[in-house]
């Protein structure tokens, strides 16, 4: 790989290798917790039911092409 080139999924495989290290995995067990409901159905399978494996598409779309517009930037700013 070409110094400074990086695929949007290797700057978030970095960036989740990086909280991981910073909060361990507790962080992760906490988070965890915190998406379900006692009781009820996760909150992804929740949004999965209202509004479908499209919206799931999309938003993926979306914030991949936000990590890639920061990349860029990041890059112009060196």
């Amino acid at each position: 790989m070409a110094k400074g080139k990086m695929t949007v999924s290797e700057a978030g495989r970095k960036g989740g290798l990086s909280t991981s290290k910073k909060y361990g995995p507790s962080f992760y067990e906490e988070i965890g917790h915190k998406g379900g409901v006692i009781g009820g159905p996760k909150g992804g399978q929740t949004t999965k039911r209202k509004y479908g494996h499209e919206f799931y598409e999309e938003i993926g779309h979306k914030g991949g092409q936000k990590v890639k517009d920061l990349i860029s930037r990041g890059k112009r700013a060196r």
